[in-house]
């Protein structure tokens, strides 16, 4: 929020200059982000009135002008602004003057110059000269009561300090320079002048009939007619300076008076063309399928989960959010309706947001306004168009559905003590609370207070904790050092830590990637046939509304932003958590009931398998290069990959990661439809695991060396093409009594033609078993009869045959 330092004074103004008002808000909790001057530093320049504006005459596009500036005598002024002429009050640079530094940041002086042969004593400026804003299309063009001769500065204000505070979002009630000023009244004690809204005469009995038929979206609806309004009138310029110094820039008088009161008090409202209304408003949730063409000029559908404000026959506004473009004032209108309203905040919560813009009005109603403020809100409004803009003023008309009830909340005295971590006393607390404008009840170490209607922040102990040393001050805090032990967490030898693991992955040349936990749900439908995600209630993006069940999708939007900026081979690893509909969790500090939350480890590779070298031929990765990576991270332990099928996989390159029997993941290359869906010039090859299995290692255990020698017998079998070489290996090492150490196939043999030994669906597979006996030697006999069992198994089991 930004707000001129001159109007936060106008309602308090404490003994402190603008660093240490800047200091005491960031440490009471409304951080200033910025400080800012209103225009750089200058001087010189005046106030001057031009008396004549006569043709050069030797340059069509100058004027030579008459300059009244205080002076005994008028000044003479070579002058090129296509809107100088006689009798406007502008900004005046004197002989002597400096004006704002440019872009080489020197000041530049103003000296008596000569254009095209005639003399200029000064310089006529523009806003954009002064640095004041862009506009530069003539002179700065002054109040016609400006004095003549008065600094500049002086008369528009410029010594003046903007600030840009950063509030977080329970802290509604400064959402406005009259809120603030009350934060500044309870955090220095200086008087706080409260603004006075005395009602407006009435001149007419008209009434706008208004219906409330939701009271779960609008609690309160207040509103009055004003009949007879000028909207061709200007809006003041104390006005338009003030609005402009909040970042508003200036619309039309109606619309500034709805923004300056917002900015004032921190009450949107909304001014409707009275005229273009059909006979009643009706506060109400959409109908699905009705459209509103909004004042941005986008036109957006509505369903139930959106509140209107309609008329008889369509919606005409968005509740709490923005105004209709059919209802709006124009040049042209002449009677118009003043609303204030109370919107429940969980009705306009994420709603802005659904339709891609956000508002300052949805901004402040989703945190929470003032139900108990509408009708004084609309006296001011009222009176302000009625100076402004004319008028006669209609009664009041204030609709009440429900109100938000205040619970009472209890402080406990030496709760607040413990908590803040010094002594806090019963007379502290209620000093506080009384600045703050709580009301309270006392009891021997309790105090219980009634929350304000314009404080939603205030509903738990732990806040009004937070009230008692935010007044009184954080750097009150002593500076006490812990004293409890500390004691290292010793972490288990048989669980590699996390960090680790990135280092792993990054040893095999993958970057780590960190990706939002909400996705959108074409990812989770496709990705992982998740059809029913869990929803996001109120989505920081419209398409990011579904919480992810796995990691895929996530890689995939980052590989396809690092192919948009030309990355030829790309190595992706994330480490985060996925949530999944689960019945059996229950509620407890660490988890939510019906959604696990387990971690997992994923990872994507793209393009070529090796960067590009002169040793090697360049191949796209494969399937194999990925498994190969993942047997390098569980090394020592065997993985079991297991032909599977995943819906963000292809159908026959999948497979299921098995570990120690246990299902832990799966691997495989994306399947074609979804490369062609994401416009993938090739299929990525993809990876996801539970992170706990991947961190789990076996402890190292010492095992003697051999004191035998190991033999070698190589075997070549024919199998049907159906055997694979996981039912192979098993065999073996099911057959044997425990003399083979290790078995490797080492050839595949099919020929291009049928063969006296290969018949057709036929194929050789040559293993070679390394035998072993840790304590005698093997004799003939001992091999023989091991490497015959070998070949028994596999004809019983697989239909093999020794090759010949």
């Amino acid at each position: 929020m930004q707000f001129p330092e001159s109007w936060l004074r106008a309602f308090c103004n404490p003994a402190l200059n603008t660093q240490e008002l800047a200091d005491l808000l960031t440490m009471s909790g409304l951080e200033v982000e910025e400080l800012r001057p209103v225009a750089p530093p200058f001087h010189g320049i005046v106030v001057a009135e031009i008396l004549s504006a006569e043709q050069h005459p030797n340059a069509d596009k100058l004027r030579i002008c008459q300059v009244n500036a205080g002076a005994a005598e008028p000044l003479q002024i070579v002058c090129g602004a296509p809107n100088a002429r006689a009798g406007i009050k502008v900004p005046l640079a004197t002989v002597g003057a400096e004006l704002p530094p440019g872009e080489d940041g020197k000041a530049f002086k103003i000296g008596v110059g000569k254009l095209r042969g005639v003399e200029s004593f000064g310089m006529l400026c523009s806003a954009r000269e002064l640095k004041l804003s862009e506009e530069h299309g003539g002179l700065l063009e002054l109040a016609a009561d400006a004095p003549v001769g008065q600094n500049i500065r002086e008369h528009l204000q410029l010594d003046d300090t903007l600030f840009t505070l950063k509030l977080t979002p329970n802290l509604a009630h400064a959402l406005s320079v009259y809120g603030i000023a009350r934060e500044v009244s309870a955090l220095t004690g200086a008087p706080l002048q409260t603004p006075d809204f005395a009602p407006v005469a009435v001149s007419h009995q008209d009434k706008l009939p208004v219906r409330i038929e939701a009271a779960d979206l609008c609690g309160r609806f207040s509103g009055r007619i004003v009949r007879g309004v000028n909207t061709q009138v200007k809006t003041p310029a104390w006005m338009v300076d003030r609005l402009a110094r909040c970042g508003q820039r200036s619309v039309s008088p109606l619309v500034d008076i709805s923004n300056y009161v917002m900015f004032e008090l921190g009450r949107p409202s909304h001014i409707f063309d009275l005229d273009k209304i059909h006979e009643e408003l009706v506060i109400r949730w959409a109908k699905p399928g009705e459209t509103l063409k909004l004042l941005n000029g986008n036109t957006v559908e509505l369903d139930e989960t959106v509140g209107v404000v309609a008329d008889s026959q369509a919606p005409e506004s968005l509740a709490g959010i923005m105004g209709g473009d059919a209802t709006a004032v124009s040049d042209d209108t002449k009677n118009v309706y003043v609303e204030a309203a109370f919107w429940w905040p969980k009705a306009v919560m994420g709603r802005s947001r659904r339709f891609n813009f956000s508002t300052d009005a949805g901004h402040r109603f989703e945190r929470g306004v003032d139900p108990a403020l509408t009708v004084a809100h609309i006296e001011r409004i009222t009176q302000l168009i009625l100076d402004i803009c004319g008028g006669q003023a209609g009664p009041m008309d204030d609709t009440v559905a429900a109100l938000p009830e205040r619970k009472p909340v209890a402080l406990r005295v030496a709760r607040a003590s413990k908590v803040i971590g010094m002594p806090i006393s019963q007379e502290d607390c209620a000093r506080v609370f009384t600045r703050l404008g709580l009301a309270f009840t006392e009891a021997p170490g309790v105090l219980t207070v009634t929350p304000p209607s314009f404080r939603f922040d205030l509903q738990i102990e732990e806040d009004l904790i937070e009230e008692v040393i935010r007044v009184l001050g954080f750097p009150q805090l002593p500076a006490t050092p812990p004293l409890a032990p500390v004691v290292a967490k010793v972490a288990s030898e048989s669980r590699r830590a996390i960090h680790a693991l990135r280092h792993a992955l990054a040893g095999r040349d993958y970057f780590e990637t960190i990706n939002f936990s909400f996705v959108e749900a074409r990812w989770e439908q496709e990705l992982a046939g998740n059809s029913n995600p869990i929803q996001l209630l109120n989505p920081i993006a419209a398409p990011l509304a579904v919480m992810r069940t796995s990691l895929i999708g996530s890689l995939i939007n980052t590989l396809r932003y690092n192919l948009t900026r030309r990355a030829p081979r790309v190595r992706l690893f994330e480490i985060g958590r996925v949530f999944l509909r689960d019945a059996s969790v229950v509620e407890s500090d660490a988890t939510i009931a019906g959604i696990h939350q387990p971690m997992r480890v994923a990872g994507l590779a793209f393009g070529p398998a090796e960067q590009q070298q002169w040793s090697q031929r360049e191949r796209q990765v494969d399937f194999f290069d990925v498994k190969g990576d993942l047997e390098a991270l569980f090394a020592p332990r065997q993985l079991r990959f297991v032909a599977a099928e995943h819906p963000a996989l292809h159908p026959g390159r999948s497979a299921r990661i098995e570990l120690d029997g246990q299902d832990i993941g799966v691997i495989g290359e994306l399947h074609p439809k979804w490369r062609q869906g994401y416009e993938l010039p090739t299929a990525p090859i993809v990876f996801e695991l539970d992170l706990p299995a991947v961190l789990a290692r076996q402890l190292p255990a010492a095992q003697a060396i051999p004191r035998q020698q190991a033999v070698l017998r190589d075997l070549a079998v024919i199998v049907g093409e159906g055997v694979t070489h996981e039912a192979l290996m098993q065999t073996i090492q099911s057959a044997h009594s425990g003399l083979i150490r290790s078995a490797k196939l080492f050839d595949v043999f099919k020929p291009t033609q049928a063969s006296s030994d290969l018949k057709d669906g036929e194929r050789s597979m040559a293993v070679r078993l390394e035998l072993l006996d840790d304590e005698v030697t093997l004799t003939e006999e001992r091999i023989e009869q091991t490497v015959a069992a070998v070949i028994e198994a596999l004809g019983q089991r697989l239909g093999a045959r020794l090759r010949a």
